[in-house]
């Protein structure tokens, strides 16, 4: 039996996190299985909690040291895991700690457009994406992902169209959240010419690039060229991968020196450091945790495996690819043609999946369905959907 096989729907429930809190909150939906927010139920690496049991026994609890590039160590960890992992080489100084992706998206949306200026965003797409281009002032330009018969692509000859003199950066997800693919690097390569045609910055998320399935290889944007890192913002961390998240920990990688010094002054006494747990967890994931999330792969591929059977067999010819990535399942529920209604029956047979309208355009009729949970929990949550809205 694999240890997460052990992990029991009451241990689930008595955890105090938000994905197991959430629906307990809500009347009548005690029952609810909470497959929606983006944490994982497995435990931590051992080496992880041991750095965390380590410093905290230390008593050594003060103000992180080597800001702002993070406690001896932890750049280095980080660029050595970039270049094994993605064959990626970037100078320790050129990641900067911060307290989460979420703060340097927003930065980086600050930083390479003005207020009243545009970025291209390309739902589906995570909900925070869409918030940062909102709060902060910036005009919104949707370039949706189009779905090809087999898998979800970038609109290149529309998003050209859509350009206009005053768009001045595009967000990027890879590996992609919803969808879950992973863009090879020709596609990648082409989505480039472009931006470097249009003079476009680019923040390039990539916080799930160590969760990619054989098949699949994570191609880092800023990696395809010294032109194209000059005008690329890289937001990665340890956070989804090694299910961390309540930490707080993130990186920004730029290579452009000018660029990295404008991110620190608009930063200033908004955006901090990890705390020291958070880093200390960082290190040993980076120098510790390979196998750890190997063997979680494997799992989350034999989950990701049984959502595709089930789409397969239940929602024949809907527009869906299994995750290259992630381990988010991106499901077409609009043939059910239940409309403003999905969420409430998916809520109604006991399943708390994340609403695709909250998606962006286009996602109206689609729901995002967390598999990194155990494959008993997992497989009872699909039957649920399948009996509840009457699939088969």
């Amino acid at each position: 039996m694999h240890p997460f096989d052990r992990l029991t729907l009451e241990t689930l429930r008595a955890k105090s996190c938000l994905k197991w809190t959430h629906y307990s909150a809500l009347q009548g939906a005690r029952d609810v299985l909470p497959l929606w927010v983006a944490d994982m139920d497995f435990p931590p690496a051992q080496a992880i909690i041991g750095a965390l049991e380590a410093r905290a026994r230390s008593g050594n609890l003060g103000y992180p040291a080597g800001y702002p590039g993070g406690e001896p160590g932890l750049q280095a960890a980080v660029a050595a895991w970039l270049d094994a992992r993605h064959g990626w080489r970037v100078a320790e100084s050129d990641i900067w700690p911060l307290h989460g992706v979420i703060p340097g998206l927003y930065l980086g949306v600050r930083a390479l457009a003005s207020s009243g200026e545009a970025v291209v965003l390309q739902p589906p797409l995570y909900p925070p994406f869409m918030a940062a281009v909102a709060d902060t002032g910036r005009e919104t330009q949707h370039n949706p992902l189009v779905w090809t018969g087999t898998q979800w692509a970038f609109d290149l000859d529309q998003l050209d169209a859509l350009i206009r003199p005053h768009t001045r950066a595009l967000v990027l997800c890879n590996p992609h959240n919803p969808t879950g693919r992973v863009f090879s690097r020709e596609e990648l390569a082409a989505l480039a010419e472009l931006v470097l045609r249009h003079r476009l910055w680019v923040i390039s998320d990539e916080l799930h690039s160590d969760l990619v399935y054989p098949g699949a290889q994570h191609v880092p944007f800023a990696s395809l060229g010294d032109e194209v890192a000059e005008r690329t913002v890289t937001l990665l961390g340890p956070t989804k991968s090694f299910n961390l998240a309540g930490l707080k920990v993130g990186f920004v990688i730029t290579q452009n020196a000018a660029l990295r010094k404008r991110l620190e002054r608009l930063g200033a006494g908004l955006v901090t450091p990890p705390n020291v747990m958070a880093q200390a967890a960082a290190r040993a994931a980076y120098t510790q945790g390979a196998g750890w999330l190997e063997d979680t792969l494997a799992y989350l591929q034999r989950n990701r495996d049984l959502v595709t059977r089930f789409v397969e067999a239940y929602l024949p010819g809907s527009a869906y690819a299994p995750p290259e990535g992630t381990y988010l399942a991106w499901l077409d529920l609009r043939g059910l043609g239940l409309g403003e209604t999905l969420y409430e029956r998916l809520l109604a047979c006991g399943v708390g999946l994340s609403e695709g309208r909250h998606n962006g355009p286009g996602g109206e009729g689609f729901a995002r369905l967390n598999f990194a949970t155990t494959t008993t929990i997992l497989e009872e949550a699909l039957e649920r959907l399948r009996g509840g809205l009457r699939l088969g």
